[in-house]
């Protein structure tokens, strides 16, 4: 005789027991039948309570405990919804209330999912506990990039810009390329750098009889092409006013000027045709007493502004022997350096695999170098990031004429990733030789790069205007918040013997790209100071009546491999951010997405690690909360142990550690400081979750059937 039990709470979802009996005779059996152990084992569940029954509430008024959950399950009012009710004080949502959630690439917002959720929670009669509004993953990365974008300036067709060729400044090189100073003042001139003031100095204590006694190279080995306009331009300044003769270009011909300068730095120009092509720039000063400094020489063409450039990316070649990537329908050979299509109907090929063409956003180009037997229509190109359903795709015509020739192809508002590109010849009955793809960006050059003070009042405005929409959203509901979530690195040194905060600067590539550090922009104090600042701002003129707590929160604050070092790093920061004497931070949130170990000595030192952090959280007077606490398993071997493998024996050790990390924050934290324990997952993980896939995860099973985990939480809940 099976017995099966769901409980939620003190609800059964089934008869509490079953008893087997025949349709037509309801006589006694004769004999007993004995209970498999597995669910004896299990029956000591019945007797426990609603988790929420075992909170002291009259001890801890401000305890509230919390399960995580999809919003759109809650809101369903189904099965989620009862157990959350029956068991819970206070819901986190575990992706509806993340930027990413709520803000498209326009940069508009859409709260929908987020109102529903409050007003479920009003109905069940649950709080919600706010994650989060300000954190480095699951942001909208293309719109918070866009709006760092360069900037485009006006640009006047008819107006011409100069262009720089060439530059010598003697603050950072060179001293004189060659001078020469007659024999009559060598004895009272001295020609070279000045490395205090950063510039070429010239000396000259007694005015020579000629000019040309004091002469020497300023610049050498111009790029100037004879019969092209260009302009001269030196910083320069002398102990008095004076005038320094040039000439432009090689000791064959010269185009020749001359500077009148005085006692302040400033820069002169002078315009000039090249007489020849290359050569230096040649100076004399030899009837000047007193001293010149050059700063730098530059030279400069003018021409009409170029709005857009094409820069060269990717390019592919092709090496003679077999086709050498994924068959698409046909797989043409590679003959003299060209992958060599001869029609066959309507096919394709993969003529540049995405791995070798990775692009950013932009607009793009695309070279086919190819040759044709005859004109043909009916050809396209296509570009690719991927065969998903989400995957860009954009396809175009490409023209074919027979002969030789360079087809350019337009390819805009590419959203970026890697990029196959497929030619499709459809029922083109040309044979076509195609020699190399070449794909470049097109650039605009009339824009100019944001300064770091224009990206930081860009992204304190995005910021601002995020947070305000989603505390008009919650309407003062959602008293509670992730304010800043996971902000401390784990590594590297603040100066002051504590981690950094997390950066583009000091995670993998992949991160970086994948990641939006608001922290590289706002600085490591004023990212936490302005998004605190904007949480109590919009909370109180949007309905906010009861006070708002607001966490930091991290994970890996338990941590045995440096002794707890990112937990004292957290206190250390918070201190920083609150320095200001104007930011305060409520409480830290600590995540303690633990395992149990099944080696003795390891779970010891776990063990150890969950008082040592605890103590320095109520050590730093701040309200504490467990955020995200959810659990797994480790062998002896060090492999996590999947839950259709675990044992009884290792699910009641998780029991006992549940029971104990519960247990420890309600006798080491202070019970004014005691603001919460939100478990994450209420259930065991399903094989192709994202989150800790296929382990035991849950206070109940897939089968939402309570787990010896509720046990154990449970006692903790009541001291047991």
């Amino acid at each position: 005789m099976k017995h099966t039990k769901k409980i939620l709470g003190t609800m059964l979802l089934t008869a509490a027991a079953v008893v087997a009996t025949s349709c037509v005779d309801d006589s006694k059996l004769l004999f007993s039948v004995d209970k498999p152990a597995s669910i004896a084992d299990m029956e000591y569940l019945n007797a426990y309570d609603a988790l929420k029954t075992y909170v002291n509430s009259s001890a801890n008024p401000d305890f509230k405990l919390g399960i995580a959950l999809a919003a759109n399950d809650y809101i369903a009012g189904g099965l989620v919804t009862r157990l959350a009710n029956s068991n819970f004080h206070d819901m986190t949502a575990g992706n509806a209330m993340k930027y990413a959630s709520c803000v498209a690439d326009d940069g508009s917002m859409n709260f929908g999912t987020v109102e529903n959720f409050v007003s479920a929670a009003k109905a069940g009669g649950l709080t919600i506990y706010g994650h989060t509004l300000g954190w480095h993953a699951q942001q909208n990365n293309k719109y918070l990039n866009g709006l760092l974008k360069d900037k485009e300036m006006d640009v006047d067709p008819d107006e011409k810009v100069d262009v720089e060729d060439y530059a010598v400044d003697y603050s950072t090189s060179g001293y004189t390329f060659w001078n020469e100073v007659n024999a009559e003042v060598k004895e009272t001139t001295t020609i070279g750098k000045n490395d205090a003031e950063g510039c070429l100095e010239i000396k000259t204590s007694v005015a020579a009889a000629q000019n040309h006694y004091v002469q020497y190279h300023i610049a050498d080995n111009l790029p100037t092409v004879i019969g092209k306009e260009y302009k001269l331009r030196i910083m320069i300044k002398g102990s008095a006013a004076g005038s320094l003769n040039f000439g432009v270009g090689p000791w064959s011909g010269r185009a020749e000027g001359a500077f009148s300068f005085d006692t302040e730095w400033k820069e002169y120009d002078f315009t000039f045709t090249a007489v020849a092509d290359g050569g230096h720039v040649m100076t004399q000063s030899g009837l000047f007493a007193g001293t010149i400094q050059i700063k730098y020489v530059k030279i400069f063409h003018s021409e009409a502004p170029t709005v857009e450039v094409e820069q060269e990316v990717n390019v592919q070649t092709y090496k003679d022997g077999p086709f050498p990537f994924y068959a698409m329908g046909c797989e043409p050979p590679v003959i003299n350096s060209c992958l060599h299509f001869v029609p066959t109907g309507d096919w394709a090929v993969l003529c540049f695999p995405g791995g070798d063409n990775p692009l950013e956003e932009g607009n793009y180009v695309i070279y086919l170098d190819l040759t044709a037997s005859k004109d043909a229509s009916g050809v396209q190109l296509t570009m690719q990031n991927g065969w998903g359903g989400d995957a860009q795709s954009i396809t175009v015509a490409v023209p074919i004429k027979e002969g030789n020739h360079k087809v350019r192809l337009n390819f805009p508002d590419v959203a970026g990733g890697n990029y196959d590109v497929i030619l499709k010849p459809q029922t083109a009955d040309a044979t076509l030789d195609l020699r190399s793809v070449t794909v470049c960006k097109v650039v605009k050059m009339n824009s100019i790069p944001l300064t770091p003070e224009e990206k930081k009042d860009t992204l304190t405005w995005a910021m601002n205007n995020w947070v305000e929409g989603m505390m008009k959203a919650t309407g003062g509901y959602v008293t509670a918040w992730d304010v800043v979530n996971e902000a401390i690195s784990g590594g590297g040194d603040d100066g002051e013997g504590f981690y950094t905060l997390q950066s583009a600067k000091n995670v993998s590539a992949e991160d970086a790209k994948n990641n939006f550090y608001w922290q590289d922009y706002l600085g490591n104090e004023d990212y936490v100071r302005i998004v605190v600042a904007a949480a109590r701002k919009y909370y109180a003129e949007n309905g906010g009546v009861n006070p708002l707590k607001l966490f930091v929160n991290d994970y890996n604050l338990e941590s045995d491999w440096d002794d707890n070092k990112k937990v004292k790093s957290l206190v250390h920061w918070i201190e920083k951010w609150e320095a200001d004497g104007v930011t305060k931070i409520d409480g830290i949130g600590t995540q303690m997405h633990v395992s149990c170990y099944a080696n003795a000595v390891t779970q010891k030192s776990k063990e150890d690690h969950v008082e040592k952090m605890f103590q320095i959280l109520a050590e730093s007077g701040k309200l504490v909360k467990i955020t995200e606490l959810d659990m797994g398993y480790i062998d002896e071997n060090g492999t996590s142990v999947k839950t259709e493998n675990m044992t009884e024996a290792q699910h009641k050790a998780m029991s006992d550690y549940y029971k104990f990390i519960v247990k420890k924050y309600f006798e080491i934290i202070p019970a004014a400081q005691q603001y919460g324990i939100t478990q994450w997952c209420a259930t065991d993980s399903p094989s192709n979750s994202s989150w800790r896939g296929g382990e035991p995860v849950g206070l109940w099973d897939a089968n939402y059937s309570r787990k010896h985990t509720y046990a154990g939480f449970a006692d903790g809940l009541s001291g047991k």
